[in-house]
């Protein structure tokens, strides 16, 4: 599975619509991090990352070559939730790119989360929503 600094480790041109309907979050990264680097912002204010997540982080989190923004030590990890029709109601934790390609051959429409989070100050941010599957539509779109 290949890993990135800022993105998921599964690529785009992967999921159903490639760009389309992606969802992107650094603008709104960037201007957090500067915020709390002006001291605009605390860091209990900042780094209050659930405890599920950072659980998923560690055990089956992507090591990302992004170092966190808040702490500055610690490499950050990249999480993936699928949420939609007959998943579970927290949505279900992708680990691996086989379960992400199993995900995105539904018929029915799902979406993904990721998320970057860094384990030692529980700092994290939704990096970008991508859309998966919708198999159905696309045939039908083409033809």
């Amino acid at each position: 599975m290949s890993t990135s600094a800022d993105g998921p480790a599964f690529a785009n041109s992967s999921l159903r619509g490639a760009a389309r309907g992606v969802v992107d979050h650094r603008l709104a990264r960037r201007h957090l991090i500067n915020e709390y680097h002006r001291g605009r912002l605390r860091q209990d204010q900042v780094c209050d990352a659930h405890p599920e997540l950072i659980r998923a982080a560690k055990n089956v989190g992507t090591p990302s070559n992004t170092t966190c923004p808040i702490c500055q030590q610690a490499k950050l990890k990249l999480i993936t939730y699928v949420f939609g029709s007959r998943l579970p109601s927290q949505g279900r934790c992708v680990s691996t790119a086989k379960e992400m390609a199993a995900l995105n051959q539904r018929c029915d429409d799902l979406t993904a989360y990721v998320v970057e989070a860094c384990v030692e100050c529980r700092w994290h941010h939704l990096l970008r929503i991508l859309p998966v599957g919708g198999r159905r539509m696309r045939r039908s779109a083409s033809g």
